[in-house]
């Protein structure tokens, strides 16, 4: 591997840290962080302007049916790229790195190798992929799942969002329903570099996190159907409270998250996100509400294990007060490993180029997980001060948004030379049968 260092490649950092805080004012909000939910026109704006970096670079670029954009750079031979991305929407409290790091550091890795003359075997490729984050079009990390084929194009395009947009009709509004096909073509390997969003690396002391595999994850829709009746003269022994029910269910997510964590703080998690109440007064018993729990683990068996304690707690607490539930799935996904040899490349590669490094799971849900099923995967973490993210108070030392960047372009040469096409072959075979 030492031989990957002598021509002392590096991206150049003040360009990253640029553009970064360019992409930043686009969907601007208080704080300094973004607004970009998919398929918005701040989601549309964000687009038009990293295709534009991605054309000024020389870049190929592609939008395929559900609006993926890859931007293509050739390699000596015409097979499939080396990738590397993320995402650029964001969730309406969005900082500035969450997902766009991951795609303006592949486009450093690109002028880099411009710079130097380098020419990869592979050809390389840099994509965000749309609606990553979920937050109006459920599942999360839509565009990567539609890309390795785990939903279908259709299904996907008849989602309806929050506010009752179709991911069709939007994608065609904002001139992103592209003509590349869906599934797309399989890499000859993935890696994702992004932000921890969590204390871990801070906490420690640690630059670069190389990724072992992301929790599963469990999002579910609870309407809550009761009786809407008056604050004073209903006795509390006759109502019907859907609202008294939701905050139940609340709090016993984080009863159920803490006791099966065996005071671990890195096993269940569990998450009541959104409650709505309806008629929403302050004199009035709720007669509906509408909840959504998010579970997560790193272990399947576990994962299941919450989900039927869950339905149990629903269930009883349901029965008892007189209300009905009504549930449906948003996402599910099962916990993945990434390849090992992906994650020692990685962990190689930070060592090499001096910085320390720890091997850890992620806790949130990234692109890199779909990519998973289809090539051999991994990802490259770098700090979150204070473990924020989600919110405009997010931030990364510039150090380290520059240390993951180096580390992402040595993981892409060292894969370029490794060989992975009889494994790829087998995994998308699996997928075909």
């Amino acid at each position: 591997m030492n031989t990957r260092f002598t021509n002392d490649l590096r991206i150049d950092g003040d360009r990253l840290i640029r553009r970064i805080e360019e992409l930043a004012t686009v969907g601007p909000i208080e704080g300094g962080g973004s607004c970009r939910l998919a398929l918005t026109d701040e989601d549309r704006a964000g687009r038009d302007l990293v295709g534009a970096w991605m054309s000024e670079i020389g870049l190929s670029v592609s939008v395929d049916a559900i609006g993926n954009v890859i931007g293509t750079r050739p390699g000596r031979i015409n097979g499939p790229p080396i990738m590397t991305g993320s995402h650029i929407d964001t969730v309406r409290t969005g900082g500035r790195y969450d997902g766009n790091l991951g795609v303006l550091a592949g486009l450093e890795v690109v002028e880099t190798l411009e710079r130097h003359g380098v020419q990869t075997e592979h050809p390389v490729a840099v994509a965000f992929f749309t609606d990553e984050e979920g937050a109006r079009f459920p599942p999360d990390m839509l565009g990567s799942l539609v890309y390795v084929g785990g939903l279908g194009l259709e299904a996907a395009l008849d989602i309806v969002g929050i506010d009752g947009a179709i991911v069709g009709e939007e994608l065609a509004r904002i001139g992103y329903r592209g003509i590349a096909p869906c599934p797309g073509p399989v890499p000859h390997a993935f890696v994702e570099l992004h932000v921890e969003q969590g204390p871990v690396l801070e906490a420690e002391g640690i630059t670069i996190g190389a990724v072992t595999g992301v929790q599963g994850i469990s999002w579910t829709e609870l309407t809550i159907t009761g009786q809407s009746n008056h604050a004073g003269t209903t006795p509390m022994n006759l109502r019907h409270d859907a609202g008294y029910v939701a905050a139940a269910i609340a709090v016993h997510l984080r009863h159920l998250a803490l006791e099966m964590s065996d005071g671990r703080s890195d096993r269940q998690v569990a998450t009541a996100g959104r409650l709505d109440l309806h008629p929403d007064l302050v004199n009035v018993v709720a007669g509906l509400a509408t909840m959504t729990v998010d579970l997560r683990n790193t272990d399947e068996k576990l994962l299941r294990d919450a989900e039927a304690e869950l339905a149990r707690f629903v269930a009883e607490t349901a029965t008892a007060e007189g209300v009905t539930v009504a549930e449906r799935t948003l996402a599910r996904f099962e916990p993945v490993v990434f390849d090992d040899r992906v994650v020692e490349t990685v962990a190689g590669v930070a060592t090499e180029l001096g910085h320390s490094v720890r091997q850890m799971p992620s806790g949130a849900g990234h692109d890199a997980q779909m990519l998973a099923r289809v090539c051999p995967t991994g990802m490259v973490f770098v700090p979150s001060r204070d473990g924020i993210s989600h919110n405009p108070a997010e931030y990364t030392a510039p150090a380290d948004l520059v240390a993951g960047a180096d580390v992402l372009l040595h993981t892409l040469l060292a894969l370029d030379a490794a060989d992975f096409d009889n494994e790829t072959k087998r995994i998308v075979e699996g997928r075909n049968q």
